[in-house]
């Protein structure tokens, strides 16, 4: 795939967003003759990919996912956080039928996952308008690093800040691999599509987005967000653990404005030995 254009990367900012949030949303990107079309293409399915398919090479044989992944700010937005030639880990069709009562348990997409530099992505299309009563994916923001074994929280129910999507159509959110998120049931009279993509990146996720706003101020306050289900104490690991992953994406290991790595990873190496107990020490004369 071509590298995408500098504009159409994301700014820092919105990265910042991402390691706080766990997602990305590009509101009716996909244009609507797309959106008229991939009702029937979801319908007779997409065509499987191995396991480990370098993106360029997935979709050749499917004209309408290539040209989804090819959008220039959905091309961006893939480069900027899994960076070129990602590999597909898997995709799949998701279809919610009209006043099915069955919703997902929340989960993670993941077994737990200790990787403290690098991620896998998913994208999540909708190609229709997305109501309420439509059963949107719900996920909770802020609970990507949160280590969890798939749905080991499925027992969990509304938790306070959870989102429920209500997007137009052509919308594509990205999420990190690890956020908790679950398909709600559908209580509409239409059937809902969703597609995906899992990305695996195949080079170091360091700096792929557009730098020009790398030190605005607002970076900081994104990676500061305190979200509603966050306890008072535990809830400060998930500001430690973003803080270690936007050192990771930036190469910075001295990015701290809080001091929440800086504090726990403080072990100085230098030693002070008392003069007594020093051999090389020179003895007083009496």
């Amino acid at each position: 795939m071509p590298h995408p254009h500098r504009k159409n990367l994301l700014t820092s900012v919105q990265m910042a967003r991402f390691v706080a949030t766990g997602s990305f949303r590009m509101d009716a990107v996909v244009p609507d003759d797309m959106n008229q079309q991939a009702i029937d293409v979801l319908k007779a399915g997409i065509p499987g990919v191995p396991y480990g398919t370098p993106l360029s090479e997935a979709f050749v044989d499917t004209e309408f996912v290539q040209r989804l992944v090819e959008l220039p700010e959905v091309a961006g937005a893939i480069h900027s956080l899994v960076g070129p030639e990602p590999l597909v880990d898997h995709h799949a069709v998701h279809i919610r039928k009209a006043n099915d009562g069955e919703a997902q348990d929340l989960h993670g997409d993941a077994i737990i996952d200790v990787r403290p530099d690098a991620f896998d992505v998913q994208l999540m299309y909708y190609p229709q308008d997305v109501t309420l009563e439509m059963g949107g994916t719900l996920s909770v923001p802020g609970s990507h690093l949160r280590r969890t074994n798939e749905t080991d929280t499925g027992r969990y129910q509304n938790l306070l800040g959870q989102t429920r999507l209500v997007c137009p159509a052509g919308t594509v959110v990205f999420l990190h691999h690890g956020i908790w998120h679950g398909g709600r049931r559908n209580d509409s009279d239409i059937d809902r599509y969703m597609f995906k993509i899992r990305f695996n990146p195949t080079v170091r996720q360091v700096r792929l987005w557009n730098l020009d706003d790398l030190y605005d101020e607002e970076v900081a306050r994104e990676l500061d967000q305190t979200f509603p289900w966050y306890e008072n104490a535990t809830g400060r690991l998930e500001k430690y653990n973003r803080i270690k992953l936007w050192q990771a994406l930036t190469g910075d290991d001295t990015y701290d404005p809080e001091y929440w790595v800086t504090r726990v990873s403080n072990r100085p190496q230098r030693v002070v030995a008392q003069r007594s107990q020093n051999p090389h020490a020179k003895k007083e004369i009496a």
